[in-house]
């Protein structure tokens, strides 16, 4: 009876101390910049889109969204700004590309 529960305990702590591949941070080396990609989400109805967080050199931005069809991202205050060379949204574009 002690043996069951002390596996079953054990299975507990396995699950909660692996980390899932899907949790961790994409970073790339971007024009001596360090750009990873916290969170994203791809839109569904505009298969283009993505909604990401991403940190450059440890600094990091709320969700915003990536326009990879004409190259601008929407800030959180809803303004637009174009892609720059090796930006963010360059990286998120290149990376998740077909």
């Amino acid at each position: 009876m002690m043996i069951r529960y002390l596996v079953i305990l054990l299975l507990l702590i396995f699950s909660v101390s692996c980390t899932s591949p899907a949790l961790a941070n994409v970073c790339r080396h971007y024009n001596g910049h360090e750009i990873c990609i916290l969170s994203i989400k791809r839109s569904a109805k505009k298969y283009w889109e993505y909604r990401a967080a991403v940190s450059v050199d440890g600094v990091k931005t709320p969700v915003e969204i990536y326009n990879c069809h004409a190259k601008f991202k929407v800030n959180k205050d809803k303004t637009l700004t174009q892609f720059k060379e090796n930006s963010p949204g360059e990286m998120i574009c290149s990376f998740f590309q077909k």
